[in-house]
């Protein structure tokens, strides 16, 4: 029966924790996107796919700034 003295708060500050924990997590936006997720692992590019050429484009194309001047000059921007 005495351990009651002990299990009681101890549940208590437990709970407490776990709804702190849970605040601190809607409170940082970390339930926002619930399905993103879980969509993006099946949409995913894999670069073992590519060739060896293509794998090098995609990482220069990835250093390099996207500028205004990429597009050629005849070409009119779309909307």
């Amino acid at each position: 029966m005495t351990i009651l003295y002990l299990l009681i708060p101890l549940s208590l500050i437990l709970l407490g924790l776990a709804v702190w924990a849970f605040f601190w997590a809607v409170k940082n936006d970390q339930f926002d996107d619930l399905e993103g997720p879980a969509h993006r692992i099946l949409f995913d590019e894999d670069d073992n796919d590519l060739s060896p050429e293509q794998r090098r484009q995609r990482q220069q194309a990835k250093h390099r700034p996207a500028t205004l001047s990429d597009t050629p000059d005849d070409q009119e921007p779309r909307s």
